[in-house]
């Protein structure tokens, strides 16, 4: 794993997390069948732009109080197959591709916690992890509503 020398190594490299998480959505809605489909990776893809800019207020104005609350988990993601990303790759599938990923970025940031010294810093990842879990049950709900309810 990465070492971070100080809070400005973790939150760049979380910036570029971030990036990565904006081109994976606009590939995705790039290559949606739908308008839609479409519109909800754009969508996605804007917050998290909207993360990275965050990020970059924080490594800029320092560190601040950020909110910790309780995000739920149906926990849809943990019973899916494995999906890879395709340019005819139908809604339910593109969903299941986005919960994974989320998930893997909340792990991510849970593992970078637990292996922070700072409480600075580990505050910056449990945080980063909470918007990704945030971002998951989105996608879960959207799962359950228009997947699940339609079989």
């Amino acid at each position: 794993m990465k070492e971070f020398r100080n809070i400005n190594d973790i939150l760049d490299f979380a910036m570029k997390e971030e990036q990565k998480a904006v081109d994976f959505y606009t590939s995705l809605a790039a290559n949606a069948r739908t308008a839609d489909m479409k519109s909800i990776f754009e969508q996605f893809a804007r917050e998290e732009v909207g993360h990275k800019a965050r990020l970059k207020e924080i490594r800029s104005g320092g560190l601040f109080d950020l909110p910790s609350e309780k995000v739920s988990d149906l926990k849809i993601s943990d019973y899916l197959v494995n999906v890879e990303p395709s340019p005819d790759m139908g809604y339910q599938d593109a969903l299941i591709l986005a919960m994974k990923k989320e998930k893997a970025a909340f792990k991510l940031y849970i593992a970078l916690a637990d292996r922070s010294v700072s409480a600075d810093i580990k505050e910056v990842f449990l945080t980063l992890a909470q918007e990704e879990s945030r971002h998951k049950l989105r996608f879960e709900i959207e799962y359950d509503e228009y997947v699940l309810r339609e079989n």
